[in-house]
């Protein structure tokens, strides 16, 4: 396929600055045991098809992930990176555009979107009404947290920096907290479901949930990812439950993005774009 845009994640930012230390036990000590391009979510156009390629034609417009793992370092079979001119990709890795969002847009939903909706339907199991905090409401997770909260029914208060508040609003929340003048798990209100993005510890986390409320924990990066998913192994503290959580693809799932993207129900929210000759810099 031809790429018109990818998108990059925190794995593209650990593989690149070769931090933490367990990243480089996944790439290689020293530099990268095999090259790799940047970026697995990307969009584009198809510009070619193989023999038994049913679901595509060339020129139709997709968006999807190059590969299903959260190693840069390990492509699936027959995979590129999305920072490139041209991406040869599985088809059951992609899906049509939806029609109202650009290939910029399109790019940024894949990885961020399904783990805002597994976080929340899958080990959060969120329910019409309830009260759900997003803590790291402003991040590319957190976004669509919010915005698929509020599309679940639920009341969502979602938590950043001052500079973001309005931004979080303008998304959905119902309530806003800047974490930098008010601490969320010492204020007295608690929360059926609280998704954590930016690693607070866990005894601060504890005292926010309802007596009978859930966490869950997302970890950001390969090894914080897995860390995060150790950390809330099934276990449940007094009634709260502690949710493991590692995204999973799932094409029917981004079809679902993609249909909430079209009724106008998802909006993917974008930093800053950069030129392909500076996407090393942009992950750095």
């Amino acid at each position: 396929m031809r790429v018109h845009a990818a998108s990059l994640i925190p794995a593209d930012w650990h593989f690149v600055r070769g931090v933490p230390v367990l990243v480089r036990l996944l790439t290689g000590p020293g530099r990268p045991a095999s090259p790799s391009v940047l970026a697995s979510d990307l969009a584009g156009r198809v510009k070619a098809a193989g023999a038994n390629v049913s679901r595509f034609r060339p020129g139709d417009a997709v968006f999807g992930r190059t590969r299903t793992g959260h190693r840069p370092d390990r492509p699936a079979p027959v995979s590129s990176g999305g920072c490139a001119e041209f991406a040869c990709v599985v088809e059951d890795l992609l899906v049509p555009k939806p029609g109202n969002l650009s290939f910029e847009e399109a790019a940024a939903v894949p990885l961020a979107g399904l783990t805002a909706l597994q976080a929340l339907r899958d080990a959060g199991r969120i329910q019409p009404v309830q009260q759900v905090l997003v803590n790291g409401a402003s991040g590319g997770v957190g976004t669509f947290a919010v915005q698929l909260a509020t599309s679940f029914g639920a009341q969502v208060t979602g938590v950043c920096s001052a500079r973001n508040l309005e931004l979080v609003r303008a998304i959905g929340a119902d309530h806003v907290i800047d974490y930098t003048q008010e601490d969320f798990t010492g204020g007295g209100r608690q929360y059926d479901l609280i998704v954590d993005t930016v690693d607070r510890s866990l005894p601060d986390l504890r005292r926010a949930p309802t007596a009978r409320g859930t966490l869950v924990l997302v970890g950001g990066s390969p090894a914080g990812g897995l860390v995060r998913a150790y950390q809330a192994r099934p276990v449940t503290v007094v009634s709260q439950q502690l949710r493991p959580f590692l995204t999973r693809w799932n094409r029917q799932d981004l079809n679902l993005l993609k249909e909430l993207a079209e009724a106008g129900k998802l909006t993917p929210v974008i930093d800053r774009a950069y030129p392909l000759n500076e996407a090393a810099g942009a992950a750095d």
